[in-house]
């Protein structure tokens, strides 16, 4: 029998992760799941409700608890992590034990340009921020999670990542 190919795409938030892990699975026919929306749908509240009810150490104690659920499946299936995802409960070396992991690396301009197309207000750590103390935001976080990001077996850089070419470096990772 062989084992399910599982992808986990790892990232900061607007790099793509879920638009792009949508259309990977599809391309390749498989699930996809998003965390975050695994996490709202299951706990009937949204994140930012969570965060704001619970805190952030219950967040990512439940966080670890889908990854956990999600990666011990047994269908293949594309996954989008949420931006903070690996660098908590040594998620990020849970991913890499059960999945092939893939970090989405963007341009911070990109990332700043993405994030004000895509209504920063919808992302609770950008809310009431100007440009500037945004692109400040995506600078600090990515100072602290990059660590984090580049364990990931593969790294796709650039702000035109396409599915071809991950698939491509799929078949290469597994030559």
């Amino acid at each position: 029998m062989r084992t399910p190919l599982k992808i986990v795409l790892v990232g900061m938030p607007g790099s793509g992760k879920s638009t792009f892990g949508k259309a990977l699975a599809r391309q390749l026919n498989f699930a996809f799941v998003d965390l975050d929306e695994a996490i709202e749908n299951e706990e009937s509240k949204s994140i930012r409700e969570i965060f704001e009810i619970e805190g952030e150490g219950r967040f990512r104690e439940l966080e670890t608890d889908y990854l956990e659920k999600v990666l011990d499946g047994v269908e293949g299936f594309v996954l989008s992590t949420g931006g903070g995802t690996p660098c908590f409960n040594d998620n990020m070396d849970l991913i890499n034990e059960k999945s092939v992991s893939v970090y989405l690396e963007v341009t911070n301009e990109e990332l700043l340009k993405r994030l004000l197309k895509d209504q920063a207000g919808k992302r609770p750590m950008f809310a009431g921020m100007d440009e500037g103390e945004m692109i400040l935001k995506i600078k600090n976080l990515l100072a602290q999670r990059e660590a984090y990001y580049l364990k990931a077996k593969i790294k796709l850089s650039g702000d035109d990542i396409s599915t071809e070419l991950l698939i491509s470096e799929l078949m290469s990772f597994f030559r």
